[in-house]
């Protein structure tokens, strides 16, 4: 019989993947564990039940949710539902827009901001401004292309065999284009075409091979020529389906028809697309040649001009950006979820996106040395957590990565690149997350829950999901303000610290006894489990395995509920803090032991759980797990 004591210092490389459970001798075993669920990890090591969610307003369905910086001061939550637009400041609801996008095309919109501005695109959507002129007035009006004496600077291209001709009848006033193949349709008309560079605005189509047309700019002469191109957008050739912007330049990645090319606008003229003679400030226009089409997804503005493709990533440089000196190279080979669009996000200059496969997180990196980018797997060792990814935005003041998942959960990531901390865990509600956006430090989050959609924060002062606070002058027992809870059995957590379950009817619900402050939400179970005890050396099938005593380095905890094999206990708090109080323990901090029975045959399951719903703080440093094995 042979007497261990295993100290767990951290939980630094989060829940690990049952996959693992053979590999006692990763470095990620010391500081992982089995299940990580609804806790907030810290770098230095420790855990701690995660925050709450506040109630905010209950919203039209489900949605997408963007954030809208003007300044530092100025910031708004734009809410996308079924073709609507609502705008919130300070939690506050300022405004209500009629949009073109659907419920469906939501998952496929793609922005970028400029000051007052928010560019707003969908491959089967015309683009489009959001514009704020003040704090309550907003507009949302259709891209216009920088235009000069009726010729209009967008860009063009030619769908059609190279071969395909197209002829004038006349250089200038009203004319007939005849093609020497089919290439006329309706929706043709009302566009303006470049015919051996010059302008002409369609005015009817007569049939596939003739139209009518008025000259814009005066043609060189009649004869047939192969030089032509129809505007690269259009509700023929479908719109933009990406965009940002790059070292002054309005970069547009890929549309409809034309899913691998890219448009650059001149530089400081953002909406003027005139390749011009190729000088140094006009536009760039150029398509992704590889050994397969590949889709752009998105384009970022980084380090250099990343471009995230259906199979590929790529790196467009420049210093500046012109037409003479852009390179552009393939750097690898992950490509992007093609079903729906999530937003890469900048963390400490490296770029994080979703790969093609629907798994994991990759982290989009320029390496020095190879001069070249790497995109190393974020979750090699958590697999089963980001699966199937909706969305994503990255917390820089708690340096959380949060990814909405199809199954409604969040796969949240701690990350600390040059602590080496890399710590994934699992956040999940009484509904679904749908969307959700970081502001100002804050994270909101879209929430369906049963036939109610909310939108709602996390809060940190809160300990309970969908939660509210209410105050009254004198102790009273009634309650009311609580029809986004109606018909829900919820937790009330009184000013005394006296917690109950209620069930909420007509919006309101009477307390057993009168309280001045309340707080009131739905619950959510903070969850660890380690991984089991590693096994001694020498070990063969057979052994057997008791934990003989477990040590917990607690911080500012109020409720603890533990599982040493004999079913969820409490921890009697009272016994452990020697502090004279009245009421309620207030928050301990400090070690606490408790002992426990009995043999356990299987070395491959953990030895203890922590596993509550109870709406108090609750806060684990370290463990000391003191472990007993036999033949």
């Amino acid at each position: 019989m042979s007497l261990m004591t295993m100290v767990k210092t951290n939980f630094t490389a989060g829940e690990l993947s049952p996959d693992i459970l053979g590999r006692g001798d990763l470095a990620a075993w010391q500081n992982g564990a089995l299940t990580l669920r609804n806790v907030l990890i810290s770098p230095v090591g420790g855990l701690r039940r995660r925050p709450g969610l506040r109630y905010i307003a209950p919203l039209r369905g489900a949605g997408r949710l963007i954030t809208f910086s003007f300044n530092t001061e100025q910031s708004y939550l734009l809410v996308f539902t079924h073709l609507k637009l609502n705008i919130y400041a300070n939690d506050s609801h300022m405004v209500e827009i009629a949009t073109p996008w659907t419920l469906a095309q939501l998952d496929n919109i793609n922005w970028t901001q400029s000051a007052d501005t928010l560019l707003v695109v969908h491959p089967d959507v015309p683009p489009k401004k959001i514009t704020r002129t003040t704090h309550t007035q907003w507009s949302l009006t259709d891209w216009k292309f920088y235009g000069k004496s009726g010729v209009i600077y967008h860009p063009t291209y030619k769908f059609a065999d190279p071969a395909v001709t197209v002829q004038a009848s006349a250089t200038s006033g009203d004319v007939t284009l005849t093609a020497s193949a089919a290439v006329f349709q309706a929706a043709h008309v009302g566009q303006q075409w470049r015919l051996v560079g010059k302008a002409v605005k369609i005015t009817a189509v007569t049939t596939a091979t003739t139209a009518t047309a008025t000259v814009v700019q005066t043609l060189p002469d009649t004869k047939a020529t192969t030089d032509w191109e129809e505007p690269s957008f259009s509700s023929l050739r479908g719109w933009p389906a990406s965009v940002c912007f790059h070292q002054d330049r309005l970069v547009i990645g890929g549309s409809r028809d034309l899913p691998n090319r890219l448009w650059l606008s001149k530089s400081s003229d953002l909406f003027n697309f005139d390749l011009g003679e190729g000088m140094d400030d006009e536009a760039i226009e150029f398509a992704l040649l590889s050994d397969q089409v590949n889709a752009i997804k998105a384009v970022f503005s980084a380090r250099h001009l990343q471009v995230f493709t259906s199979g590929a990533e790529w790196m467009v440089s420049g210093d500046p950006l012109t037409p003479l000196n852009i390179q552009v190279l393939r750097q690898t080979r992950v490509g992007s979820i093609m079903e729906r669009t999530i937003p890469p996000v900048d963390v400490d200059g490296a770029t994080l996106f979703a790969g093609a496969d629907g798994q994991g997180l990759r982290e989009f990196l320029f390496a020095d040395v190879e001069q070249a980018y790497q995109s190393t797997d974020l979750a090699m060792l958590a697999k089963h957590i980001p699966m199937r990814p909706v969305d994503q935005d990255y917390d820089p003041l708690n340096r959380l990565l949060h990814m909405v998942m199809t199954d409604g959960t969040l796969a949240t990531l701690t990350l600390y690149r040059s602590e080496k901390v890399t710590a994934w865990t699992r956040w999940d509600t009484a509904g679904r997350f749908l969307s959700l956006t970081v502001m100002n430090g804050t994270t909101y989050v879209l929430v369906q829950r049963g036939n109610r959609f909310c939108l709602e924060c996390f809060d940190a002062a809160l300990a309970m999901d969908c939660a509210i606070e209410g105050r009254a002058a004198a102790p009273s027992v009634l309650w009311s303000g609580l029809g986004h809870l109606d018909g829900q059995v919820v937790q009330v957590l009184a000013d005394d610290g006296d917690i109950s379950e209620h069930t909420v009817r007509d919006a309101r619900l009477t307390l057993e006894y009168p309280a001045t402050t309340v707080r009131i939400g739905l619950p959510y179970r903070m969850e660890v489990v380690p991984l089991p005890p590693a096994t001694p050396s020498g070990a063969g099938p057979g052994m057997k395995v008791r934990l003989v005593r477990l040590t917990f380095r607690l911080h500012q905890t109020s409720s603890l509920v533990l599982d040493l094999g004999r079913g969820a206990e409490p921890v009697p708090f009272r016994r452990f803090n020697r502090d004279r109080f009245d009421g309620s323990p207030p928050p301990f901090s400090g070690d606490i032991s408790l002992r426990a029975l009995g043999w356990r045959n299987d070395l491959t399951k953990p030895l203890w759980r922590v596993s509550q719903d109870t709406p108090l703080p609750c806060g684990i440093l370290a463990v000391a797990a003191e472990i007993k094995y036999a033949e």
